[in-house]
């Protein structure tokens, strides 16, 4: 025979992690269904194995069908006689000898008439009842386990038990409910303390609030030492938290689940009104003795009463059976009150907020909830440890601890670099979180932060003492009160880049000691294109400004720090300015760059800044600088930069800049340059490379104090002899043109540390060339074909300097 444990093995799930998803009434149900299965099995073993019918010839025969009957045996009782049927012989008055009657059928004829009675006569419920009972269980086992098997919903529970089971197991889960435990009990030791201090202790209340909380910290520092989860362990809770994450998203779209587990609960509920219903009707023809009609002339009698022997077992079974069923049913019915009484399509973690204090898990909906209701009738611990999975509060804390074990004090100690200002700079790229060793680096001058996403920078920054400078590059940063009082005192710049108006912090406004301000990203959004600058009064000293932004005017908020701003720089990437009103009450500008504002003339707002020392307008669209005239009301001008630009010609009246210093005027289309240039005596620095010169006027020697001159990238042929008697220059740039030959006065630059010749038709160099006492042979940039025809002694000369 087949073990009854078989059938359950293949109608019920084998996974035994499925047991939190059964309700008691589930157990309960199932374990009646095994008994039910074994009531089937064990009559299915005795209809098997027994006889299943004896019939004797019934010798009482009515002249009529409905005469024929078998009452007399099942009637029969012990003080009545049925001596007139037997043979009897009398040997004494009190003493009757009784013989019994003889048939004249042989065995074949009885076990036809056994076969064909059974078949005829016995009820069909009374035949088949072990059978339909084994039937029926198996459809109630397969109801019950159906949503386990079936692939829509499978997966889905097998991937909800195993993640369930993890979070349940996870060291990360004790330690964020045990830390928050923590901090809430150090929150009301504070409060009680607050509460039950005197008026005169009020003094003190700062000091005996920093004394509880670290005496707290001292009680808790053993404990969480030993609950700290190694770098294994954080990668795990870590994975588990983006699984929880994605099983979340799958699972709460749909409720499949759901009704899956309705219509299975439905279906046993029809099952069980059907089987209660013809159970009742039809037990009572399950009949000990039953009367069978067979045709006479096969044995000579024509009715035969026929016991069926397992009769009366089958009938207490089925009385057994019908009980079974009916506990079964009224389970199923509870499960359907339990299905649409409550609301199991929303799941409140309201309780487990209150328990645990982390007050962001979420209320989840659909089959999630659905399978987290279940799990609560299973034990409601699993839903409690799983909501931790669920709380970004909490993972944000597991990410800043897998970040602190990630990034040691060491690690980040040798990542510090010099940055252009000569500070030392700490820069972090792409990590989850800001890791709380950085604030352990206290020589960190700087600190760079790119592409990190909510940043909280907490009080520990106290620590970095000497902090100068943060740049937050698309690193939104929140700034709590310990930590705002610090960088309000000691930060001097300030660089940040963003996405949107909305990502400038206004934390920044209120930075009195800030020096330097470098902002980069839209500051007006799609609607109005207007600027969007909060008022800048708040830092009283700005000094440096840089916009690196899509503005059509310059912010007003810029005139707050009009007094104090020395430096105000606009990148524009291309979109044109076109109101200058803000620019002329800078006052005290002494540097103004306005680079990529597809600028066709100087801004008149320009001429009106009185200590203006240096002005930029690279990138830009200009042709012509006429106006460059009315540059003479800025007396203080030294530095003008008009590179990257369009312009064919430098007027004449460019003498009148008797300050100039520097021009920069290359990556233009000049063809010419106005012998009044000249004029500008206090040149050092003059750059006209990559323009279309063909010559130099001879006047170019009256520039005595001319340091740089780079002609590059032109159509020179020649170059005058008075440019070499521009003794002070230390760098000569005559690359890339079509110079043929070099003067022999090229010696008297005795200053001159780099000359740059390659890229012209030089046939040969100079040997005066060794006279430029300071120009070493690595300065000196030409073919290696015209280095190889220099003397040996002159190479030499220049290559031991």
């Amino acid at each position: 025979m087949i073990p009854v444990n078989e059938f359950r093995n293949i109608v019920s799930e084998q996974n035994p992690q499925f047991r939190v998803l059964k309700p008691w009434w589930d157990v309960l149900s199932e374990y009646l269904g095994i008994a039910m299965l074994m009531i089937g099995v064990f009559g299915c073993t005795v209809q098997l194995t027994q006889d299943k019918i004896s019939c004797l010839p019934n010798r009482l025969t009515g002249l009529s069908h409905g005469d024929r009957d078998c009452n007399h045996i099942r009637q029969h009782k012990e003080n009545e006689s049925l001596w007139e049927f037997a043979i009897t012989k009398h040997l004494s008055p009190n003493i009757v000898e009784v013989f019994g009657r003889k048939n004249g059928l042989d065995i074949h004829q009885y076990e036809f008439v056994n076969h064909f009675c059974y078949e005829r006569a016995v009820h069909w419920y009374g035949k088949y009842f072990p059978y339909l009972v084994v039937i029926h269980s198996m459809i109630f086992m397969v109801a019950s386990s159906f949503w386990f098997k079936f692939p829509g919903t499978s997966s889905k529970i097998e991937m909800f038990v195993i993640i369930l089971g993890k979070c349940f197991d996870s060291p990360w889960t004790t330690r964020a409910i045990s830390e928050v435990s923590e901090e809430r009990r150090e929150e009301r030791m504070v409060v009680w303390r607050k509460n039950t201090m005197t008026k005169s202790d009020t003094g003190n209340d700062d000091d005996m609030v920093s004394l509880i909380r670290s005496s707290v910290k001292d009680q808790k520092s053993p404990e969480t030492a030993a609950s700290l989860l190694d770098k294994k362990e954080g990668e795990q809770a870590k994975a588990l938290f983006e699984r929880v994450k994605k099983f979340r998203t799958h699972v709460e779209e749909a409720d499949l689940l759901y009704l899956m587990y309705v219509l299975q609960t439905v279906l046993k509920v029809f099952k069980f009104a059907l089987i209660t219903i013809y159970s009742i009707v039809l037990v009572p023809n399950i009949q000990i003795v039953v009367m069978c009609s067979v045709p006479p002339d096969l044995t000579g009698f024509e009715a035969f009463c026929c016991n069926y022997n397992k009769a009366h077992l089958f009938s207490k079974l089925a009385y057994c059976y019908i009980c079974l069923v009916g506990v079964y049913g009224l389970l199923c019915i509870y499960s359907l009150y339990w299905l649409f009484h409550r609301p199991l399509k929303e799941y409140s973690f309201e309780a487990v907020r209150l328990e645990t204090g982390i007050n962001d898990i979420p209320d989840v909906k659909n089959d999630f909830a659905f399978l987290l209701h279940l799990s609560d009738q299973y034990d409601a611990l699993y839903s409690k440890r799983f909501a931790v999975f669920l709380s970004e509060v909490s993972e944000c804390r597991l990410r800043q601890m897998n970040l602190n074990n990630e990034w040691t004090v060491d690690k980040l100690r040798a990542r510090l670099s010099r940055n252009a200002s000569e500070r030392l700079e700490l820069h972090l790229f792409m990590l989850p979180g800001l890791p709380d060793t950085v604030f352990e680096v206290s020589e960190v001058e700087s600190l760079k932060l790119e592409m990190i996403s909510n940043v909280t920078v907490p009080g520990s920054v106290t620590q970095l003492a000497a902090l100068q400078e943060m740049s937050l590059i698309n690193s939104p940063a929140k700034l709590p009160l310990p930590a705002f009082n610090h960088l309000c005192e000691n930060l001097k710049v300030l660089r940040l880049t963003f996405e949107g108006p909305d990502q400038v912090p206004q934390w920044m406004y209120n930075l009195q000691n800030m020096e330097e301000l470098h902002l980069s990203g839209p500051l007006s959004n799609e609607l109005s294109r207007s600027p969007s600058l909060n008022p800048l009064r708040e830092l009283k000293n700005l000094r440096v400004l840089t916009l690196r932004s899509n503005l059509i005017k310059i912010p007003p908020s810029i005139v707050d720090v009009s007094n104090q701003l020395l430096r105000l720089c606009v990148h524009n990437e291309g979109t044109r300015l076109q109101v200058f009103n803000s620019l002329k009450k800078l006052v005290s500008l002494a540097t103004l760059e306005l680079t990529g504002c597809c600028l066709e003339r100087i801004p008149s707002a320009v001429f009106s800044l009185s200590h203006l020392q240096e002005l930029d307008l690279k990138e830009n669209r200009l042709i012509t600088v006429e106006e460059i005239l009315s540059l003479q009301h800025c007396r203080r001008l030294t530095t003008l930069k008009l590179w990257h630009n369009d312009i064919s010609y430098i007027p004449e009246h460019v003498s009148k800049l008797r300050a100039l210093e520097t021009l920069d005027v290359s990556w233009n289309k000049i063809h010419k340059l106005p012998l009044r240039l000249c004029y500008c005596t206090k040149l050092r620095h003059l750059d006209l490379s990559h323009n279309q010169l063909t010559s130099l006027p001879s006047e170019i020697g009256v520039l005595q104090c001319l340091q740089f001159f780079s002609v590059a990238f032109n159509s020179l042929e020649s170059l005058p002899e008075e440019l070499f008697s521009c003794k002070r220059l230390k760098v000569l740039a005559l690359g890339n043109n079509s110079i043929s030959t070099l003067s022999p006065r090229i010696g008297n630059l005795a200053q001159l540390v780099r000359l740059e010749l390659k890229g012209n038709r030089l046939e040969s160099l100079p040997v005066e060339i060794a006279d430029c006492l300071l120009l070493k042979l690595a300065a000196l940039i030409v073919e290696d074909s015209l280095m190889d025809l220099l003397p040996s002694d002159v190479k030499d000369r220049l290559k031991h300097r």
